[in-house]
Order: C-alpha cells, then sequence, then structure tokens
C-alpha cells in the first residue's frame, strides 16, 4: 500500500489553480506541485490541514487515500 495525494484531482474538481491555491495556503507553489504530481516523498502535515482549510474540506479521505502499489504506478 502507498499513501496517494490526490490534490491533483481536488484542484480540478475545485477548478482553483496551484497559483491560487499557494497564495490561499502559503505553501510554496513548488511543493504543492510536487504534492500534485505525486513527486513528493514526505508530506507535511501542516499543508495537509492548511490545503483542507482553503478548499473547505472536513474530511481528510478526500485528500489522502491509500492505494495498492500496482495500481499507484498506473497513476503515474
Amino acid at each position: 500500500m502507498k499513501v496517494k495525494i490526490m490534490l491533483g484531482e481536488l484542484i480540478k474538481s475545485k477548478a482553483i489553480s496551484l497559483n491560487q491555491l499557494s497564495y490561499k495556503t502559503g505553501v510554496r507553489r513548488a511543493a504543492l506541485s510536487e504534492l500534485a504530481n505525486d513527486k513528493r516523498e514526505n508530506i507535511n502535515f501542516k499543508h495537509i490541514e492548511q490545503i483542507a482549510k482553503a478548499l473547505d474540506i472536513s474530511d481528510i479521505r478526500e485528500i489522502i487515500t491509500l492505494v495498492d502499489e500496482e495500481q499507484s504506478t498506473r497513476y503515474n
């Protein structure tokens, strides 16, 4: 199993750009881009909290999910 950050899907569904999200959260755009593109190895939970607040998300499962390693390679 692997943790997957669903940020790419979220920004599309919420119709917000990474630049706008960066402004709302105070998180560097580069860090958000890495999360959105599944390029980040470590998760800063403060960033997840800031993203949830900015996108008005109350259920962490909208942001983070567990996927099978085999499925994970299909997303990339």
